[in-house]
């Protein structure tokens, strides 16, 4: 499935969420001073640039979903990682944007 990206909508990724069976992460790859303004409850903050020297930081057996502003900057994420060999990884079709418009919680960011 190389070269196509696996992308779940706001609400499909709250209710990914609310399944405590499932091991899953949740990326926000804007840069700091955008994810300050809120993010999706529980990420982690991970820049885009950092990626590549932070992929020890990711497990391949998790579920992995990455979230930006619009989608466009986690999709390109999603498909570096998929170069890489993460099969499990997701992108969030309209970034914060959608997530927001869907009108779904808002939090802060965990640590760096």
């Amino acid at each position: 499935m190389f070269g196509s990206i696996k992308e779940v909508d706001a609400p499909e990724l709250a209710q990914r969420l609310d399944a405590i069976e499932k091991s899953l992460k949740i990326i926000d790859v804007r840069e700091i001073h955008e994810i300050s303004r809120g993010t999706v409850p529980g990420a982690k903050p991970m820049p885009m640039a950092s990626i590549p020297v932070r992929l020890n930081e990711l497990t391949r057996d998790e579920e992995l979903y990455f979230i930006c502003h619009s989608g466009a900057r986690s999709a390109q994420v999603c498909m570096f990682l998929q170069q890489q060999g993460f099969d499990n990884v997701y992108n969030l079709r309209g970034g914060m944007l959608g997530w927001a418009r869907s009108g779904l919680p808002i939090g802060m960011a965990e640590a760096i």
